[in-house]
């Protein structure tokens, strides 16, 4: 009678840490700890560049942005800068540069992983400044799902630039947060 005690006690411990084996993380099994991202926020700055000179006739501009974070938690201390730049062609004057967008940005991290976002945004004119709110959502890679909020300020484009030869280019902050 104590040997069978003993056997179901034993058979009832085996099956107990069966169950809690298979019901660990795959993670768990590997020695791989899973990633815990928690929001991340960013500062840096953006660089624009407009070819050929924005003027106040609209007309098909090439522009490039270079945009570098060179300050960011995510609160597991992995990603602590990034980056991110775009080529795009449209229609504008100095008079309409603050209408509405949607691009898909690719933010690159120190990790050597990415963020792809798709992105809406528009600008406002305050006090002598252009201020873009970008908001979207990371539809691949890291921080997938997550909500994205990016705020650029630049210099508004000045009355004499956009008369003359046109308004080439301007650099000014940015922040995002990843949530």
């Amino acid at each position: 009678m104590a040997l069978k005690r003993a056997w179901t006690r034993s058979a009832a411990l085996a099956t107990a840490l069966i169950a809690l084996v298979s019901t660990a993380p795959a993670s768990a099994s590997t020695g791989e700890r899973p990633r815990q991202d928690g929001p991340l926020q960013c500062q840096g700055t953006e660089s624009v560049s407009y070819r050929p000179g924005v003027t106040l006739k609209p007309r098909d501009i090439a522009i490039t942005t270079h945009g570098r974070f060179t300050r960011c938690t995510d609160g597991t201390g992995e990603v602590t800068s990034g980056s991110y730049e775009e080529h795009f062609t449209l229609s504008a004057g100095c008079n309409d540069l603050l209408e509405g967008f949607t691009t898909r940005r690719t933010f690159t991290w120190n990790t050597g992983d990415s963020s792809v976002a798709e992105l809406s945004g528009s600008s406002t004119a305050v006090a002598g400044q252009v201020v873009t709110t970008i908001t979207g959502t990371v539809a691949e890679g890291r921080f997938r799902g997550r909500t994205v909020v990016q705020v650029i300020t630049l210099p508004q484009p000045g009355v004499l630039e956009c008369l003359a030869t046109g308004f080439t280019g301007a650099t000014g902050v940015t922040t995002l947060a990843v949530t």
